[in-house]
């Protein structure tokens, strides 16, 4: 169960606050690993920016769903709990969510790279600042 809480946090938490552009601390050199994949910052941007627009239609066309997530943002330290409570009750909407973020994992498998969607969220909010 600790393991699913730790994807629900990188993988819809972060998917989220990425799709919400907000930045990154340290360094942003991601190795290559891959002639296939792009992997810089403006491939990991694109990536993002693609998962996050096709999380945000699914969320919209899913209420319930939006509503679990959103309420969670507003709860703290159980904010982790009550997203993870949600999907282990509707375990085919985490595999939706789990194929749209594919790209991602597919990128960072192939670049062999730390970086997190939530490092480029960092980068955006220090910007806006």
């Amino acid at each position: 169960m600790q393991m699913f809480g730790t994807t629900i946090r990188r993988g819809v938490v972060g998917v989220l606050a990425a799709g919400a552009l907000a930045g990154l601390t340290g360094s942003l050199a991601l190795p290559t690993a891959s002639a296939d994949a792009d992997c810089t910052v403006s491939g990991l941007s694109n990536a993002i920016g693609a998962v996050g627009a096709q999380t945000g239609a699914y969320f919209a066309s899913h209420p319930d769903a939006n509503k679990a997530v959103t309420d969670a943002g507003g709860q703290g330290g159980g904010a982790e709990a009550a997203i993870r409570n949600y999907f282990v009750a509707h375990p085919s909407e985490w595999a939706e969510l789990q194929r749209i973020a594919q790209p991602l994992r597919g990128l960072r498998a192939q670049c062999g790279s730390n970086v997190a969607p939530a490092d480029i969220a960092r980068l955006f909010d220090a910007m806006a600042s």
